[in-house]
């Protein structure tokens, strides 16, 4: 692949994802949201080792982790109106009449009892009883790729 080649996929990647930002950005009532939000984006597609509050703050450039940590924990904003916006852009561009829903389960193992829905359940994950969240996931999948839709937290 030519150097002028590569530059041009980064740039469209580039304008992609800022695309992506701006689509989403209604979903966010603040500029300082959307830009947050662009910012913990960045960190989740960087090559960041663990993605916590503190490494995607560092990879942002911020000083500290408030600004990650507002935005996941204390901001208004709406979830379920970000989660309509990419299931209808994600049915929109994948439509296929032989498009198929797929409805998947997924245990998280958990130490603590501190996050919501842990329990001593049935996780597939492990194959047994443990302690453990319970996700249940809705994609969409057409021979033009493949989209998460819709989550739901199972609450035991």
């Amino acid at each position: 692949m030519s150097v002028s080649a590569w530059a041009s996929g980064v740039s469209d990647w580039q304008q992609a994802l800022e695309g992506l930002k701006a689509f989403i950005a209604p979903a966010f009532k603040r500029s300082e949201q959307r830009a947050t939000a662009g910012a913990f984006i960045d960190g989740l597609l960087s090559g960041a080792e663990r993605k916590t509050g503190w490494m995607l703050a560092e990879q942002a450039g911020f000083a500290r982790p408030y600004r990650i940590q507002s935005l996941l924990g204390r901001s208004r904003w709406s979830a379920d109106v970000l989660c309509e916006r990419v299931r209808n852009h994600a049915l929109e561009a994948l439509a296929d009449r032989d498009g198929v829903l797929i409805i998947d389960e997924t245990g998280f193992l958990k130490k603590g009892t501190h996050s919501v829905g842990v329990a001593r359940q049935y996780s597939g994950t492990a194959g047994r009883i443990e302690n453990c969240q319970v996700g249940v996931f809705a994609a969409y999948a057409s021979r033009w790729g493949q989209a998460l839709i819709d989550r739901q937290l199972y609450l035991p």
